[in-house]
């Protein structure tokens, strides 16, 4: 069975003025179905075919460039466009926030730490909340399309929220303000979501 793009649970327009439509649209519709397409490639035919992307991942051969660059970046964008939402919608609370307290000390002090992940990785990668068995959780930033469930990438554990810092997925509205577009990133955080999947990995 191939991967498929999945589809957004909002419009393309929905995340403005935080993050702008046609940048959404161009990222979503040409970068991400650029990385299915590619997965599905460079799986077809071999024993990785049929594998939940997970599995793909958490067993990677790193020295496979092909699924490593395509399957993260499918999975990447996947987890991406599911942990944000229209302004207003879910707050942290519950157990996540108990976590999040106990690992910064604050929600603020967690924005802070989040924002110097994302805002100092050089060139393209990602920022991540990750949660460990037993529901500890901790920040970390990966270079290009990996993620922590790579075999010895990052902090490891399951990534519950992602930012991706690749400059697609800013330049056209904030250009080299990558300060400013990790800030507007905290107006659009689907905290349900995150928490699901809090409770999820935990």
């Amino acid at each position: 069975m191939a991967f498929e793009l999945p589809k957004l649970g909002y419009a393309y327009d929905a995340l403005e003025p935080h993050i702008d439509a046609r940048t959404m649209e161009i990222h979503h519709s040409k970068h991400h179905q650029g990385y299915t397409n590619k997965l599905n490639s460079a799986i077809a035919g071999t024993d990785l075919e049929g594998k939940s992307i997970d599995a793909i991942l958490e067993n990677l051969d790193m020295n496979n460039a092909g699924v490593r660059n395509n399957g993260g970046g499918f999975y990447n964008h996947s987890l991406f466009w599911s942990v944000m939402n229209p302004e207003g919608k879910g707050r942290l609370s519950g157990d996540l926030k108990d976590a999040i307290d106990a690992a910064f000390g604050s929600k603020e002090a967690f924005e802070e730490a989040f924002t110097k992940a994302a805002g100092t990785r050089f060139g393209s990668g990602w920022a991540w909340l990750c949660v460990h068995k037993g529901g500890k959780v901790e920040i970390c930033s990966t270079p290009n399309q990996d993620n922590p469930l790579m075999p010895g990438v990052g902090c490891g554990g399951k990534p519950i929220l992602g930012l991706d810092v690749w400059e697609h997925a800013y330049y056209l509205n904030y250009q080299n303000r990558r300060p400013d577009y990790i800030s507007a990133f905290f107006n659009v955080i689907n905290w349900n979501e995150v928490e699901k999947r809090y409770a999820e990995a935990k």
